[in-house]
């Protein structure tokens, strides 16, 4: 089992940038795949990027150019670097985790969760 703690959320103004965190404890990473999704009000969780346990790395159409996945084993962490940013992408941004090889774009694929940052984007 693992433990997920995401940090880094805050206000930033549109064209901003920030890194999210999100910190594991209770197993090494290197046997997860990890997954970024947000959560605006009043929508559906929306998957954003994954790195997969084999090493491959996905994203939404939406954040790509935008954002970076990337997640450094040895600190136990995955980091989603956000550049470019619009209101928009005003949310509850989550990590989550899952140990089994095969999807990383479903939020139902995923057994771990953290408990989200806010990020708030203004015009």
């Amino acid at each position: 089992q693992v433990q997920l703690v995401e940090s880094g959320g805050g206000l930033v103004q549109a064209g901003g940038s920030l890194r999210l965190s999100c910190a594991a404890s209770g197993r090494t990473l290197s046997v997860y795949s990890m997954g970024w999704f947000r959560q605006a009000p009043g929508k559906e969780r929306e998957f954003l990027a994954a790195s997969s346990r084999g090493g491959n790395i996905y994203y939404t159409d939406s954040v790509k150019g935008r954002f970076t996945i990337s997640r450094d084993n040895a600190k136990n962490t995955v980091y989603l670097q956000m550049n470019s940013l619009k209101p928009e992408d005003t949310a509850v941004y989550s990590c989550a985790a899952h140990s089994r090889f095969g999807g990383v774009t479903s939020a139902t694929q995923y057994d771990y969760w953290g408990q989200g940052t806010q990020v708030t984007v203004s015009s």
